[in-house]
């Protein structure tokens, strides 16, 4: 199973679209995780056109159309593992320890906010931020994540850098 991994896309506040890179690989994916932060509807709507599933949730960015039709916690069965989304998890210190307090049925939790790529593990909770595709803020790149999943076991987690924000499709 292939994941594509997103989140804090602030289109059309901080690019006007995604990049043409990311839009192929929801092409490639079998499940698009959206960590919030959309900031308008009509994206939503292109992914939920575009992909074959889409897990997301709302972010504190995302006003009350959105907030209406994205949850603030996702969880879905991916894989045979047990997957949660939510937009923010805090600060950085404590993170693992904290959220695998708050989620102790996950195995992965898939978090956004930061714009910043984050990959570790805590007492057996994965925990990833994909960063942005579009805001890099004081990263040295747009980022965005994909991973594998088989027979219960994530096989691969990639990082993947774009060039500035703003390429259009």
């Amino acid at each position: 199973m292939r994941l594509l991994l997103l989140a804090d896309t602030h289109v059309p506040a901080r690019a006007r679209a995604l990049p043409r890179q990311v839009w192929d690989e929801v092409g490639r994916a079998d499940v698009v995780i959206h960590a919030g932060d959309w900031v308008t509807p009509p994206l939503l709507e292109e992914l939920e056109g575009r992909a074959r599933r889409l897990v997301a949730v709302h972010g504190n960015n995302d006003g009350p159309e959105l907030r209406s039709r994205l949850p603030e916690v996702a969880r879905a069965e991916l894989g045979g593992m047990a997957w949660g989304v939510v937009h923010e998890t805090g600060a950085r210190t404590r993170r693992g320890e904290r959220m695998r307090a708050a989620y102790p049925d996950l195995d992965v939790l898939v978090f956004g906010h930061s714009h910043i790529p984050w990959d570790t593990e805590h007492d057996g909770l994965r925990l990833l931020n994909p960063g942005s595709p579009t805001d890099r803020r004081r990263e040295p790149h747009c980022t965005y994540m994909t991973a594998t999943v088989e027979d219960r076991t994530i096989t691969a987690v990639d990082l993947h850098r774009l060039p500035r924000a703003g390429a259009l499709p």
